[in-house]
């Protein structure tokens, strides 16, 4: 017999009865009845119960053992009497008498429960990871993860895709965030970075001639926390073609990723009506470039309403260029309370309100009337030419928000969310997606300078003519998939002309030195003649925490950092030791007073 099993703990069934065995794993829970013992052995695969009284040999070695002790058990399967069949496991008709017992691996008291899923500390789960995967729930979270991974590499085997890995020290680049920088021992004073992205590989993959590629891509950046995405690294399901258009990576993509959350989304309906939205379209209908849209919602224009009306607060504000009023429909929403719940919700957003309207029976009984201070304000006429644009009717609301739209935007958009999840509007138990198109190339920062907005090695839609023209005007093929209010693919049709990115990156300050100097290689392998190209990455995390329906990304991390980026089981980051930092030429400075 094996020396540590000869079956796992999810094996065993009826059709074992009267076998001798051998079982390893941990102790799940101990029960004494008396003088008889019930254990739950648990292993990766599954839970056996074990019984042992005292005419075993085992009797006097089972007493002593504890939760989350390691265990070898020799003993003999038993048909469990009906009345105590287990339906919920698969070894549920069956148990193992104990005949021998070795302990492998004692355990001091736990820190945190492993039995069950109660809530406990964050900072414990992490500094105990080890211990917190044990739970049930997320252990099959990472199991969840895996098959999605393995399935991932399966349907992109089985489109043509080759797998190739690119380098993890790198060259510095601009990706948008954060480089994590690692120091030369063999140069001193300069320094690698770890890749935000595999970005110029890829590109220069498809320079190579491969036309198809994709890997499961760690990347690397120096962010802030969220409560989707990671501080420090994460992966990517990375792909590039060769000679395709946008059209054609769309049209690669949603066969992978539909078929994952089909395969994985537990019986919620997945929507294969994959619509296109631009992204200014995108911003004034939902206030948001990932839109959630199983909220039927859409916010609406409707500043000519207001202009010249007796509200003077919307009334001046639309003198001001570039300023508009914006409406949230409410259908059903139409009670003074939810509205002053929803307006309430706006002044924590940071706001000072959110005008409202809502329509109502009219108190004579002659119909429906309007109203709210708005309503008031602006009068019948106007109020009517409102509803009818935003298709509302008795028993239904609308809010308004004013200013340029950059200002409440964002604000908009969190309300819109909070009015369909109040109301019941937002569908449930589903998956529906969109790609977002057509975004900006550049944008202007704080200081007045043009900036690259996204990625800054997209095509621009126009090529070098709109180049020349206003350069916040310019539009890329830069596209998102967004599902369900999170953006899970980002990526681009991209720039392999070397004339186009010169001028491309001489708008956002970057003179043709500086991009030789940092994108050297991709500028002298798109000289030797470059295929159009285009690709796009697919954040693994972030899929695997929507299927597992969760809010927080490190609950589908095997071994994620805190919201301080911050290891506690390995206590990262740490100082470097005085010959570590000498072999470097390194010094720390001391933290400013």
């Amino acid at each position: 017999m094996h020396a540590y099993r000869s079956h796992t703990c999810a094996d065993l069934n009826k059709a074992n009865a009267g076998q001798d065995v051998r079982l390893s794993g941990w102790v799940h829970r101990v029960r004494d009845h008396g003088g008889v013992l019930f254990l739950d052995l648990r292993d990766h695969y599954g839970i056996t119960q074990v019984i042992c009284d005292g005419d075993s040999a085992a009797f006097a070695g089972l007493e002593k053992v504890r939760s989350e002790w390691v265990i070898r058990i020799d003993g003999t399967v038993k048909l469990r009497d009906e009345s105590l069949i287990n339906a919920k496991i698969p070894t549920g008709e069956i148990e193992v008498y104990a005949r021998g017992i070795e302990v492998l691996g004692a355990s001091e008291e736990l820190p945190l429960p492993v039995f069950g899923e109660q809530d406990y500390p964050e900072e414990t789960r992490l500094t105990y990871r080890f211990l917190d995967l044990r739970r049930d729930g997320l252990h099959n979270k990472m199991m969840l993860r895996s098959n999605v991974v393995r399935s991932m590499r399966n349907r992109m085997w089985d489109q043509g895709f080759n797998e190739f890995q690119t380098p993890i020290i790198t060259a510095s680049s601009p990706e948008g965030a954060r480089d994590f920088l690692v120091p030369s021992r063999l140069h001193p004073g300069k320094f690698y970075a770890l890749p935000q992205a595999p970005q110029q590989f890829k590109q220069m993959i498809m320079v190579a001639g491969f036309d198809r590629y994709f890997q499961i891509a760690p990347c690397f950046r120096d962010e802030d926390p969220r409560a989707d995405r990671s501080p420090t690294d994460f992966y990517q399901l990375d792909l590039e073609m060769s000679f395709v258009t946008q059209e054609d990576v769309f049209a690669a993509v949603q066969p992978v990723v539909q078929g994952i959350f089909e395969e994985f989304g537990n019986g919620n309906k997945v929507y294969s009506d994959w619509t296109h939205i631009a992204y200014a379209d995108a911003l004034k209908w939902y206030g948001s470039d990932k839109p959630d849209l199983r909220n039927p919602i859409k916010m609406q224009d409707v500043s000519e309403h207001f202009r010249g009306s007796g509200f003077a607060i919307f009334a001046k504000l639309l003198e001001n260029e570039g300023t508009e009023v914006r409406a949230i429909p409410a259908p059903t929403g139409g009670s003074r309370k939810f509205c002053d719940r929803m307006n309430a919700f706006a002044q924590k957003e940071g706001l000072p309100g959110m005008g409202y309207i809502f329509w109502r029976k009219a108190e004579d009984g002659s119909g429906m009337e309007a109203a709210g201070p708005l309503a008031k304000n602006i009068g019948p006429e106007r109020t009517e030419a409102i509803r009818l644009q935003l298709g509302l009717g008795e028993g239904d609301a609308a809010f308004f928000l004013g200013g340029k739209a950059e200002q409440f935007e964002a604000v908009a958009g969190r309300a819109r969310n909070e009015i369909g999840r109040e109301l019941k509007l937002t569908e449930e138990n589903c998956f529906k997606f969109a790609w977002i198109i057509d975004f900006p190339m550049y944008e202007k920062t704080d200081e007045g300078k043009i900036d690259f907005s996204h990625n800054p090695f997209s095509m621009p839609q126009g090529g070098m003519e709109a180049l020349n023209g206003d350069p916040l005007k310019v539009l890329g093929y830069q596209y998102d998939l967004a599902c369900n209010g999170y953006e899970l693919i980002s990526g681009a049709i991209r720039n392999h002309k070397p004339e186009i990115m010169f001028k491309a990156f001489e708008l956002a300050g970057y003179p043709a030195s500086e991009v030789e100097k940092r994108f050297g290689g991709m500028v002298k392998a798109f000289k030797y003649g470059a295929p159009p190209h285009g690709g796009c990455a697919a954040g693994i995390d972030r899929i695997v925490m929507l299927l597992a329906d969760e809010q927080n990304i490190r609950e589908v991390i095997m071994f994620p950092m805190n919201q301080r980026a911050e290891d506690l089981m390995m206590n990262a980051p740490s100082e470097p030791l005085n010959e570590q930092l000498r072999e470097l030429r390194l010094r720390v400075l001391p933290k400013e007073a």
